[in-house]
């Protein structure tokens, strides 16, 4: 009597912001398509709780890490014993045959204790210039996947796949037509018919961006468009009430977890430039204005942004320096030149990988030696390139 073999556990270490929790959700999706059972690690933060709402069929775990901010040295020490031992038990309840590191402070614990186990271990790098937490452990993986090719000679991998930065099903010019933009406003409570401003600091908002566009604001009052505004938790009233004085139409939250509403309702956005925010804007070839944030670790967001901005996939502004005037000017063109609009989505289509999860999967499968099931294969991607001694 034939016994169905047990199906290999890929565990992915993808907490601490939405843009290495949202392309890890992505390559999730595909492996469990491809016959595996997937376990996500996560850290405590309320974004990685909120957001993991979404995935079904996959084990969550959440580690005790701690990101390394403002000195605090010893609790990010003693958090990282804790979610390294942490690791340690969840692995040895099961072993997983893989560990990706998406990047961020939850990556490295599960990395060490699953190569500790004997699993393949692998990360993803989605910006374009890596993180502390990958730099670090690109010396101990057996190969990196990254978003941008520049990314590549940053990492200390023997073998380096360019990839792309993975996206989740919902966010693709498919969903877009299948979805058009005056539904998902109306699931927003949005004029379906209204051009419609997106603003978006990322998954936890954004202070400075959130300043930028309420000192904007008063230039676009006379506008006949509606505003959809994530603004994040700390700046949630004020920009809610700031929206209200000047009588304009406008949808604020905290947070929206489906992100795919918010830019399929979009006719442009404003936006930092993180690598997974700037993926799912390619996907759905949205106009946008770019907002590096000037504090991001290694200024990597100003480089993402920049990379768009030469292919002419997006207009970058710098927060600083970027008065209200320069601004609405830019938002205005996105809006209201069809000419200008067109030759961004076309730019954008080239930041698109569909495959990118496909890929990724693909590749630690064939490593762990397991055996596609036929009815994925139809969906498998092409290989990734590789760049040896990356």
């Amino acid at each position: 009597m034939n016994s169905t073999p047990p199906k290999p556990l890929v565990a992915i270490a993808c907490g601490g912001t939405g843009g290495h929790l949202f392309p890890g959700l992505a390559v999730a999706g595909e492996l469990q398509r491809r016959g595996c059972d997937v376990a996500l690690l996560i850290s405590p933060k309320d974004i990685d709780q909120q957001a993991v709402k979404t995935a079904t069929g996959v084990k969550i775990h959440t580690l005790p890490a701690v990101g390394l901010q403002d000195k605090n040295y010893l609790p990010f020490v003693a958090s990282f014993g804790q979610s390294l031992f942490a690791a340690w038990k969840i692995f040895h309840r099961r072993r997983p045959a893989a560990v990706l590191a998406m990047g961020g402070f939850t990556s490295a614990p599960p990395v060490f204790a699953g190569k500790d186990l004997g699993a393949k271990t692998f990360l993803h790098e989605s910006n374009t210039v890596p993180g502390k937490a990958n730099r670090f452990l690109s010396r101990f993986v057996d190969a990196a996947f990254v978003g941008f090719p520049e990314a590549a000679a940053r990492l200390k991998t023997k073998k380096t796949s360019v990839t792309g930065t993975p996206v989740r099903p919902q966010f693709s010019p498919a969903s877009s037509i299948q979805h058009p933009a005056s539904s998902c406003r109306t699931k927003l409570g949005l004029n379906p018919e209204l051009p419609t401003v997106l603003v978006v600091g990322g998954s936890q908002g954004a202070r400075g961006l959130n300043n930028l566009m309420l000192s904007t604001l008063p230039l676009l009052a006379q506008k006949n468009w509606q505003w959809l505004h994530l603004a994040g938790a700390a700046d949630f009233e004020e920009v809610q009430a700031a929206y209200a004085r000047l009588g304009l139409k406008a949808v604020v939250k905290p947070f929206l977890a489906e992100m795919d509403l918010a830019l399929g309702a979009a006719t442009a956005c404003v936006s930092r430039a993180g690598a997974s925010s700037l993926a799912e804007i390619a996907a759905l070839r949205l106009p946008a204005v770019l907002v590096p944030l000037p504090t991001a670790a290694d200024n990597h967001q100003f480089f993402n942004a920049a990379a768009f901005e030469k292919t002419g996939a997006a207009k970058r502004l710098d927060q600083k320096n970027s008065p209200p005037e320069k601004v609405a000017a830019a938002i205005a063109e996105l809006v209201e030149n069809e000419p200008v609009r067109s030759q961004i989505q076309t730019a954008l289509a080239q930041w698109h990988a569909p495959g990118a999860a496909a890929a990724i999967a693909g590749t630690i499968l064939k490593a762990i030696g397991h055996e596609i099931p036929a009815e994925a294969k139809s969906g498998s991607a092409d290989e990734p390139k590789q760049k040896a001694g990356a």
